[in-house]
């Protein structure tokens, strides 16, 4: 296991640390040491489920940008995505801080997830002018439908643990022992899996859709058109081609002028923030 997770045992539950300050951003390092854990997790005969936990004052709070100026070594996001979803035992996300960008995405790829309060959950990558890319667009839509995944896609807004419970996003939001709460619902599940790839579009009226997709048209952005497109893709193409389409879409805005000159302002606004004494407590995407 290397330094940026680390796995620990809990009454036959293996307790999967990310543990990389400042705010366990999925670096190379995370990205690898989780799809070691969860490989190595799910082939263990003494586990009968897991937990994703973040160390320190957050979950995971989205993306290491600085990688996104050169090719992503592998293994990148939709393949840790790939294995939690894939894998027998059942996996809780234990919510804390922020759970933003990638982060989510790894939340929604679990069968369950639980939050404190004070938690943040989004999907912000269209304000650096790109979608969410390891399974955000696919996810998001089953749990809420595609009007309001439009809707959250592409204001990047972040949605606090009340609303998130309200709407779904979180099975239970926990004011104690985070941990012991996620540690007992993973055994709770008996086994069970909840992979929401497996889920149906909730039903809804079409008119919502074409008004959710309206009001999205007049927010600003590079990714915010090709964001509609991407959730759209959740009610008309199977899963495994709209997942691959969504990637593709993804690396291809990353790369882009736009992109790459929202992340330049993105790391000079951070620069100002720091030289003012004021905390940077997210890293979007």
């Amino acid at each position: 296991m290397n330094a940026a997770v680390r796995i620990e045992r809990e009454s036959g539950v293996a307790v999967i640390v990310i543990d990389s300050p400042p705010v366990n951003a999925t670096s190379h390092a995370v990205r690898q040491g989780l799809l070691e854990a969860v490989t190595g997790v799910d082939g263990d005969a003494r586990v009968r489920a897991a937990v994703l936990v973040g160390a320190g004052r957050t979950f995971v709070a989205g993306a290491d940008i600085r990688e996104f100026d050169r090719p992503l070594a592998e293994p990148q996001m939709p393949q840790v995505i790939a294995a939690i979803v894939g894998a027998a035992k059942p996996f809780v996300a234990a919510l804390h801080g922020a759970a933003l960008g990638g982060g989510f995405e790894l939340a929604l790829a679990c069968d369950a997830r639980l939050a404190a309060p004070g938690t943040k959950v989004g999907l912000p990558e269209v304000t650096l002018g790109m979608i969410p890319g390891a399974g955000g667009t696919q996810h998001l839509p089953r749990l809420v439908g595609v009007a309001r995944a439009i809707e959250i896609v592409t204001s990047g807004r972040r949605i606090d643990a009340a609303e998130a419970l309200a709407l779904g996003l979180v099975d239970r939001v926990v004011a104690d022992d985070l941990r012991s709460a996620a540690v007992s619902h993973a055994l709770a599940l008996q086994g069970r899996k909840r992979r929401l790839r497996e889920l149906p579009l909730p039903e809804e009226d079409a008119a919502a859709v074409e008004a959710a997709t309206q009001a999205a048209r007049e927010r600003p952005g590079p990714g915010v058109r090709e964001a509609i497109e991407a959730v759209m893709r959740a009610a008309t193409m199977p899963y495994a081609e709209a997942l691959a389409s969504e990637r593709e879409v993804f690396q291809r805005l990353r790369e882009s002028p736009e992109a790459a000159e929202l992340r330049r302002r993105f790391f000079a606004e951070r620069s100002a923030r720091k030289a003012r004494n004021v905390g940077d407590d997210h890293a979007p995407g």
